[in-house]
């Protein structure tokens, strides 16, 4: 093979890798992805106020003593499945990303269950009555400014005593539901 073979075949070579890498440039910059600022996702919750400060709970339409009079615990225990992702309602059941929720009417809030409670709810006190779980379960962020839990709540107040009237049902002794104020 003569020297101007080898050229031809070289030149070739180096031909076809400029086309190569003059495409890929061109590719490159006609196609660039966009970049997010920040990684990662956005889990959409509900905003706060423009404030800064915690939007309050607003008050529920009727009082909770009302509403569980005609409280489903068969509805609460379909709706309370929304809250499984997180919790267990079964005795001595494990924690999970909340605490099990056995036997919580009436028991003391940010305290034992083998749970490690955020600040937030330790230092709320107190123990969970009707009121507060009406509260809490419709806006936990409000009720508690701080809590980790980061459930948006529920908005419908049938839904909520359902859910309410479920949870008493979940005691050895369980706590009895309020009669109506009149």
């Amino acid at each position: 093979m003569d020297s101007f073979e080898l050229n031809k075949i070289l030149g070739a070579i180096l031909g076809t890798c400029l086309v190569l890498l003059v495409t890929s440039f061109t590719a490159g910059a006609i196609f660039t992805p966009v970049m997010p600022q920040k990684p990662g996702l956005e889990i959409a919750v509900k905003e706060e106020t423009a404030g800064g400060a915690a939007k309050e709970a607003a008050p529920p339409s009727e009082p909770i003593e009302k509403l569980l009079q005609t409280a489903s615990v068969e509805k609460g225990e379909a709706a309370a499945k929304k809250c499984q992702a997180c919790h267990t309602f079964e005795k001595n059941g494990p924690n999970r990303v909340g605490p099990n929720l056995y036997g919580v009417v009436g028991d003391k809030k940010g305290e034992g269950r083998g749970f490690n409670f955020s600040a937030a709810m330790k230092a709320k006190g107190g123990t969970w009555t009707d009121q507060d779980l009406n509260q809490f379960i419709a806006n936990p962020k409000a009720f508690v400014p701080g809590t980790a839990m980061g459930f948006a709540g529920i908005t419908k107040d049938s839904e909520r005593a359902d859910v309410i009237a479920y949870l008493h049902k979940l005691a050895d002794s369980p706590v009895p539901l309020p009669t109506a104020a009149k």
